[in-house]
């Protein structure tokens, strides 16, 4: 995963994070870089934001060794292992402090351009940097946090060594990191685009997030309504099937729910990622396959030509409606139900433009895998070995565009902590790349 910028980067972290949206948190990003990142992160959550801005305390004689940091609030932390191992006295610390505190001011000053900082004390503390590299700044601002009085810090980035991470638990309750690679040279190698953040741009920003501040009335201030948002019930053949459509305005497409085996449409990790993509202004129609009879016999849960005949005649039945009739069409499946949507998808009459599968037997769909023509991605969990290997053979039967995407420490039902956000992302970004190009696709002439 390599970012394009920070606005990407911070877009994507904060999918990681909206199980803290419309709480009592604070978004500090970390000048200058971890600002733009800081920034979707609290537009997201609908957060204040501020920046956190702290200096490092350098033995005198070695600028480059930290003994500590200083934050406002007159917040010093000090390692008290490096001040006695440097053998620095009071004056030697004060001496060094007076210097980083007119530098500390001095920033501040500039970036909120007089305005207070939102207070910390009891708070949930997001603090966002652009990546870390040595830890030595985030463990700094950790522990400023938490000497101004967080409740509770997350530290979130979009990059890390794993090792950085590890070193930086004991300071932060939680970290949320989207990329650990093994091999790890610099930050910037991460980003196709990672010029370096002006001053201007940070107070640019603080001052933007400051303004919708103050037009937000309160937390729980709901986004716009969607244009539909239904109970339906859709006839296919003899059988009436039970689901739910939520179209935002202006949506750019709509993705329909294969469920698996034994789940239905209120499986919650499906609402779930239903929900992070009617963010990203896709429509959702998350339906049951099987009418409550014929659940009762599991032959027709593992029946994929009777789930995939349902699965068209819902897409049928979808793009016969007029706010979706021009609409790209997109297919998630889970488990089974990701056969099922392959097998629906090598129909060419219903013009699927993406499909996504999650922890899926695409194997399952058979000889009809030749056949698919809509870009497909794959995830499997990392610790579900059998599953990946099934799905790496349904990739090499596939003739169009494919990928298979493992997402670490995960099993089947990615149920593990941060893992089920990691496909939804990973479900958006494929579904609207993929809907923007059937949409340029169809405006050609």
């Amino acid at each position: 995963m390599v970012f394009r910028d920070r606005v990407e980067a911070g877009s994507k972290l904060a999918t990681r994070l909206m199980a803290l949206r419309d709480t009592d948190v604070v978004v500090l990003g970390l000048p200058r870089g971890g600002v733009p990142v800081a920034f979707e992160v609290a537009r997201a959550l609908r957060a204040p934001l501020d920046v956190l801005v702290i200096r490092k305390l350098g033995v005198p004689y070695q600028p480059e060794l930290a003994f500590g940091a200083i934050g406002e609030d007159d917040t010093r932390v000090l390692n008290t292992l490096v001040v006695r191992r440097t053998g620095l006295s009071e004056d030697d610390i004060d001496a060094v402090e007076k210097h980083e505190r007119a530098e500390l001011a001095r920033r501040v000053d500039m970036y909120r351009q007089g305005r207070d900082g939102p207070p910390l004390r009891g708070r949930t503390v997001v603090l966002v940097d652009d990546g870390i590299a040595t830890g030595a700044t985030a463990r700094a601002a950790c522990r400023v946090a938490r000497a101004r009085g967080a409740a509770r810090i997350v530290l979130a980035t979009p990059v890390a060594p794993r090792e950085a991470l590890a070193s930086l638990r004991p300071e932060a309750d939680d970290i949320v990191c989207l990329k650990t690679p093994l091999l790890f040279d610099a930050v910037g190698q991460w980003y196709r685009h990672f010029g370096q953040t002006s001053d201007a741009e940070v107070v640019d920003l603080l001052a933007r997030a400051a303004v919708a501040a103050r037009q937000r009335p309160g937390l729980a201030e709901p986004d716009d309504p969607p244009l539909v948002d239904d109970e339906v019930a859709i006839t296919v053949g003899k059988a009436e099937l039970s689901g739910h459509l939520t179209v935002p305005e202006a949506a750019t497409g709509v993705v329909i729910f294969a469920h698996g085996s034994g789940s239905s449409r209120h499986s919650p990790r499906n609402r779930f990622v239903a929900t992070v993509l009617q963010r990203a202004g896709l429509g959702t129609l998350l339906f049951d396959l099987l009418t409550p009879a014929e659940e009762l016999d599991r032959a027709n849960v593992f029946d994929i030509g009777l789930l995939a005949n349902r699965l068209a005649g819902v897409t049928r039945w979808l793009t016969g409606l007029h706010y979706a009739d021009d609409l790209p069409i997109g297919y998630f499946g889970a488990s089974t139900g990701a056969a099922a949507a392959l097998r629906a998808a090598a129909a060419p009459e219903l013009g699927i433009a993406a499909v996504v599968s999650r922890g899926g037997r695409p194997d399952l769909a058979d000889l009809y895998l030749t056949a698919v023509r809509a870009p497909t991605l794959l995830i499997v969990g990392g610790n579900d070995p059998t599953v990946i290997e099934l799905n790496r053979f349904a990739q090499r039967a596939m003739t169009c565009e494919t990928r298979v995407e493992i997402v670490p420490g995960a099993t089947h039902l990615f149920a593990e902590p941060g893992t089920l956000e990691a496909v939804a992302e990973l479900a958006r970004d494929w579904f609207c790349a993929h809907f923007r190009e059937s949409t340029a696709a169809r405006a050609r002439p």
